[in-house]
């Protein structure tokens, strides 16, 4: 009998890509989906739709003022996830 291998190929992840949607699709958290941080990137994704919605009662700018900072901070970040999220384990 012979033994059978079975190859997990993963497909690595694009530091380019992460940082382009940072930069553009940073607000709405499409950064931490590519990189497999989905619950992240709901938190975003929900700051930023319910920041936009409440702006007019200026609450909303404190959310939107959230989401501004957490992007700053992601600058930071990425390039760890990125490196961590193509990690073979």
């Amino acid at each position: 009998m012979t033994e059978q291998q079975t190859i997990i190929v993963k497909k690595e992840k694009s530091m380019a890509v992460a940082y382009l949607l940072l930069i553009f699709l940073g607000s709405l958290g499409i950064h931490r989906f590519y990189l497999g941080k989905t619950g992240s990137g709901i938190a975003m994704l929900l700051l930023s739709i319910i920041g936009a919605v409440t702006a007019i009662i200026v609450v909303g700018y404190f959310l939107l003022g959230i989401v501004g900072l957490w992007i700053f901070i992601d600058l930071f970040l990425t390039a760890g996830m990125v490196n961590k999220a193509n990690l073979i384990e």
